[in-house]
């Protein structure tokens, strides 16, 4: 078993906590949902940078291949129901098999387009017993309360997933996203167990 050293971070008061490891294991997080920005790069990058023993997957995320790759592969269609269903069906065949092998499912909505396919990922997820981490703007959040009440963890943006991906498999913990404004909460309300 790996040691993580003592991570030590400030706010009013510093303080320290002891890390844990997970030991070997690689986590599979599955990437799912909205294609038209970078939130990929951005969590590959952060897996990285922390040195995350993490396996990132998503569905494909060229937007032609993924309507064309049934018709391509098995023959064009005459009826484009046809042609969507040929198509949703193979990608059916990646996005389930990847779902089902993943330990952690990021499902990411952006405010733009209606995201259908990233909704049923995380119902999937949900139905499998997944770990679900939704990732959006604040502004959706209204209409994704269903699906956030599935989640695990709900973030605003791509480096809070990975420090929650550095949280769940070290125990690491960045520096507290309000700064110097961050108060423990035994400072804010009184330690939880009085009589530990």
């Amino acid at each position: 078993m790996n040691s993580i050293p003592i991570i030590a971070r400030s706010a009013s008061a510093t303080f320290q906590k002891r890390g844990f490891s997970s030991g070997e294991k690689v986590w599979n997080v599955y990437l799912s949902g909205e294609i038209h920005s970078d939130w990929r790069e951005v969590i590959a990058a952060g897996v990285t940078e922390k040195n995350l023993p993490v396996s990132l997957s998503s569905p494909n995320t060229s937007h032609e291949d993924s309507d064309d790759c049934g018709a391509i592969i098995l023959g064009m269609e005459e009826k484009r129901q046809n042609w969507d269903k040929i198509g949703a069906s193979m990608n059916n065949l990646r996005t389930k098999t990847l779902i089902k092998d993943a330990d952690i499912v990021v499902v990411r909505f952006g405010p733009k387009y209606r995201q259908w396919n990233a909704a049923f990922d995380a119902g999937f997820a949900s139905a499998l017993g997944k770990e679900i981490i939704t990732l959006h703007p604040p502004e959706i959040s209204h209409m994704l309360k269903e699906v956030n009440s599935s989640a695990s963890v709900v973030c605003e943006d791509a480096s809070q997933v990975v420090d929650a991906l550095a949280y769940a498999i070290h125990g690491s913990l960045p520096p507290p996203r309000d700064g110097d404004d961050y108060v423990p909460i035994a400072d804010r309300l009184g330690k939880g167990n009085p009589n530990p």
